[in-house]
């Protein structure tokens, strides 16, 4: 039987042709040729923007957030394929024309970093609400990504995705200037900062912060009626099972779905050197520090 795709290990160099390098940032290849588009897309005042770093919680901020905005129930999302209403900017399906023409309130997601996005979001045309993860365990649901991901094939060890994601070297670029340009945008009255951490210590809180920050109104049965959903909704996710990844430990399976995870990392040799500085690195980010 033929090698699939994913089967196929990549080399270093084949690894580093998949991405692209704009204005000193690498970024996957699909965002190619699209980046000043991208900057002069019209952005209207009733868009709700989601942005992350990569495998920061897109998935369950997401659902909380059409939840909250929409009034959704949680039975109704699972029915639903919520990536066709909450599009990916950059993404090639289903490509900036369709967005532009969705119907408002448009729910919009992006990897991309604060100067890469749309010019207007700048200018706090329409709002956005951005979520930061605990680095430490954000690396280690990256790596299992990369490790299935078809177009990726990544094969190294932990150890060498770790220095990677310590010099720059995977999409998006650095996950601390990432962090750090929303971070200094926090107080702006377009801007939502949260930290995914919190989703898990204190749902309650989030969602509160999440309903104020949309405009939505409701009674206090009615917040507690959506808080007990988002729990649902938390609850589902973090009892999702992952994706396959060849013979990963099993204990690096599902790292998305968690909080604190970092301590999954013992089945692949960790700690990895260099991350034990992002507290030096984020220092003035004051509690946003890990």
């Amino acid at each position: 039987m033929a090698e699939s795709e994913a089967e196929t290990p990549s080399t270093p160099g084949e690894f580093e042709s998949k991405y692209f390098e704009f204005h000193g940032v690498r970024l996957p290849p699909f965002c190619r040729g699209k980046m000043e588009e991208i900057a002069n897309f019209p952005v209207r005042p009733s868009d709700v923007w989601i942005v992350t770093y990569p495998k920061s919680g897109t998935s369950l901020l997401q659902e909380v957030v059409y939840l909250v905005s929409q009034g959704a129930d949680p039975d109704e999302i699972g029915l639903m394929n919520i990536d066709e209403q909450l599009p990916v900017l950059e993404y090639p399906q289903p490509g900036l024309d369709v967005i532009k023409e969705l119907t408002s309130p448009r729910l919009i997601k992006s990897h991309l970093p604060y100067r890469f996005l749309p010019s207007d979001l700048h200018n706090g045309d329409s709002k956005v609400i951005y979520m930061a993860r605990n680095p430490k365990d954000l690396v280690v649901s990256y790596y299992q990504f990369h490790r299935s991901l078809r177009t990726m094939s990544y094969r190294g060890t932990f150890q060498e995705f770790c220095r990677r994601f310590m010099n720059d070297k995977l999409g998006y670029g650095s996950w601390f200037e990432h962090v750090q340009e929303f971070w200094e945008h926090r107080m702006d009255s377009n801007v939502l900062f949260l930290k995914y951490e919190d989703m898990h210590r204190d749902l309650v809180t989030m969602v509160e912060q999440l309903a104020r920050f949309l405009g939505v109104s409701c009674d206090k049965a009615q917040l507690e009626s959506l808080i007990e959903h988002c729990h649902q909704l938390v609850d589902q996710c973090c009892n999702a099972e992952a994706l396959p990844v060849g013979r990963e430990p099993s204990a690096l399976r599902g790292a998305q779905r968690s909080s604190g995870g970092w301590c999954l990392c013992g089945a692949v040799a960790c700690p990895p050197p260099g991350i034990g500085t992002v507290t030096m690195q984020m220092g003035d980010c004051g509690e946003l520090r890990h």
